[in-house]
């Protein structure tokens, strides 16, 4: 009993550990694009994407909510997760030139407030998993106009109707947490996810816009399933389990389902 406890305090820690990489694979992303070295950026970026991807479900199978709570993970994500989604990408846009000059700095300062209040609002979550409003996925928005060389000008309208969508009463699904769909959103979140790892390790160039394509129709594809969730509501069973919550159960939700974990 004492070796199986012993095995499974070392296997919780160790999920904290992986967790925890997501910090240095932001340092690592930071030292990549101050040597302009952009798509070893997202390279790291992509690999922290991962790492948050998959943490959640290392995490809830070694116990560690139980095992080794003098951590806790959800905070953990918190800072690894602004670092990597939000910080470091908005590094990025600007060291890469990817806004006009003059709106450059402006902007990247909305994507931070607006982040942060991604990351402490109660409701971040509905009691069906979608998000509400954008959330702050502008590693994702990096990649994009950088592999696709988005001009500037339209860049920068691209951000600021994101910061805007940040407040808006839309919703953005999350790939493996929303069952409305059945296994349809995580075969389209995988295809994403190799279709981009393609599309970021120097294909040829007859395949470059394939692979881009595929990406991106595939993220819209995922945008949309949001978006149809804004237009028709909760279903039946998810809205009947609890339309609305106090302050203090919100509180709850958010800490235990708004991240990865």
């Amino acid at each position: 009993m004492v070796e199986e406890r012993r095995h499974s305090k070392a296997a919780a820690w160790a999920v904290h550990a992986f967790s925890a990489s997501g910090a240095v694979l932001a340092l690592l992303a930071v030292l990549a694009i101050d040597g302009h070295r952009w798509t070893e950026a997202m390279l790291w970026l992509f690999a922290a994407l991962v790492v948050d991807g998959v943490d959640g479900t290392l995490a809830r199978a070694a116990r560690v909510k139980e095992v080794a709570a003098r951590v806790d993970g959800d905070v953990l994500d918190l800072v690894i997760d602004y670092l990597n989604y939000v910080f470091v990408p908005t590094l990025f846009i600007l060291e890469a030139g990817l806004l006009p000059d003059a709106a450059a700095l402006p902007l990247a300062a909305f994507i931070q407030l607006s982040s942060l209040y991604v990351f402490a609002r109660r409701d971040m979550k509905t009691e069906d998993n979608y998000f509400r409003g954008f959330p702050a996925l502008w590693n994702i928005v990096a990649l994009y106009l950088f592999a696709a060389e988005v001009d500037p000008n339209i860049a920068a309208l691209i951000v600021a109707a994101l910061v805007s969508l940040t407040f808006a009463p839309i919703h953005f699904v999350h790939p493996f947490r929303v069952r409305d769909f059945g296994n349809w959103l995580p075969v389209f979140a995988l295809l994403w996810s190799f279709s981009t790892f393609a599309l970021l390790i120097d294909p040829p160039s007859a395949a470059r816009g394939i692979l881009l394509a595929v990406s991106a129709i595939s993220a819209f594809i995922i945008v949309g399933l949001g978006l149809w969730r804004t237009a028709r509501g909760p279903t039946a069973q998810s809205a009947s389990s609890s339309p609305a919550v106090s302050a203090s159960t919100s509180a709850t939700v958010r800490s235990r389902e708004s991240e990865t974990r």
